[in-house]
């Protein structure tokens, strides 16, 4: 097959002591992940899923590190994340989630890349672009068992052994999503599985996949022939209510900018939503919301409330935001911490230790996919590991 090159979104490299943040990714660590969500997958092919530049790792740096280990098949959402996964997987099964957007065939074609086929519109397009090039181009069909947002309904999918169009290109994969996987117990996993299975049963050559991180944790074990695990691989919990079985990949720290002591009856930050009881010092760190950090992650109140606010952990001690998280600053708390402990141009960690991506969701009223996938371009980028 051709190998095709292509310029890719890769961020410019900034200097660690220049950078507000720093943003550790251990790739040995998603390496590794992958190996345990396959062993648990009962050894069936596994792939990874890279959309949103790698759950905000790099698609550059995740695709390489994961083909390493053994993964040979990836799933983006948008045509462009697939041709740069295309550049650094020259040999990979990339697939395409969001559905064949017209007029776009021949870029599919072009990079070897698979459309996930939604509709009926999406089959006849690619059908008749197949048709047209006189080759049976490969795609997926997603069939909806109960997200109720991309896909052919069940009565759909259960017409497709009668649909003539496919005979023109062929059907690599038969495919759906878990609405709550995530929820071991809720009785929608296994409606999806069975109505997943009977239309499966319409064609039952076609290899199927269900299972996303999540559901490779299911008791049903609904892993067919192929398990797409996503969220896992960066490090978050597939298994809520179950120790994390995943290994963490990313680490963030925040640079010190400025420390200085708040008088008492004096606020912290825009709108002044936080009030120091006792004199505090405050920590003012060079991260914000434009660097991804989440604003709901602001501390409102007064010094010493219990808030379910954001946390830092300096010098080992866990310090609470103070005030609203601004675009390019987040202020904490270190009055508790001592003086000599900390200084301006230290960092703090923002993620890592206790502070789990999912922590860190959880305080800022969120999930930590929403964490790791607004990861931002400002931040120095130190990456380990990444043999396999």
């Amino acid at each position: 097959m051709t190998k095709h090159t292509s310029q890719t979104n890769t961020l410019r490299e900034i200097p660690e002591n220049a950078a507000g943040g720093v943003l550790h990714i251990d790739l040995d660590a998603l390496a590794s992940n992958w190996r345990t969500l396959r062993d648990n997958a009962g050894g069936v092919d596994t792939a990874a899923v890279v959309k949103a530049n790698a759950y905000g790792i790099g698609i550059e740096k995740a695709v390489p590190a994961l083909g390493k280990a053994g993964c040979s098949t990836f799933f983006v959402a948008h045509l462009s994340e697939a041709i740069r996964a295309r550049a650094v997987a020259p040999d990979a099964a990339i697939y395409v989630l969001n559905g064949l957007f017209p007029g776009t065939c021949a870029s599919y074609a072009e990079f070897d890349l698979r459309p996930v086929l939604g509709s009926f519109e999406d089959i006849e397009e690619w059908a008749a672009f197949s048709r047209a090039e006189g080759r049976r181009f490969k795609a997926a069909i997603h069939v909806d068992t109960g997200m109720n947002r991309l896909g052919l309904t069940v009565p759909q999918g259960l017409t497709l052994k009668d649909l003539k169009e496919l005979n023109d290109f062929e059907t690599a994969l038969l495919m759906s999503h878990f609405v709550s996987a995530e929820e071991s117990d809720n009785s929608l996993n296994l409606q999806q599985i069975e109505a997943f299975n009977a239309v499966r049963a319409t064609l039952p050559d076609v290899p199927a996949s269900l299972a996303n991180s999540s559901g490779i944790f299911l008791k049903e074990k609904p892993h067919f022939n192929l398990a797409r695990p996503g969220y896992a691989l960066y490090g978050g919990n597939p298994t809520p209510d179950r120790t994390n079985p995943m290994k963490p990949v990313v680490g963030l720290e925040g640079r010190i900018s400025q420390l200085r002591w708040v008088e008492v009856d004096h606020t912290v930050g825009y709108n002044g939503r936080w009030l120091a009881l006792t004199r505090r010092r405050i920590a003012t760190l060079s991260v914000g919301y434009a660097d991804g950090y989440p604003r709901a992650a602001s501390a409102h109140g007064k010094s010493g409330d219990e808030l379910l606010a954001g946390m830092a952990i300096v010098a080992g001690q866990a310090c609470p935001f103070a005030g609203n998280v601004s675009m390019d600053l987040i202020t904490i708390d270190v009055t508790d911490v001592p003086e000599d402990q900390v200084k301006r141009g230290d960092t703090v960690t923002l993620i890592g230790g206790d502070l789990t991506i999912d922590e860190v969701g959880r305080r800022a009223g969120t999930i930590g996919y929403e964490i790791l996938t607004n990861l931002g371009a400002r931040y120095a980028r130190v990456y380990r590991g990444g043999d396999g």
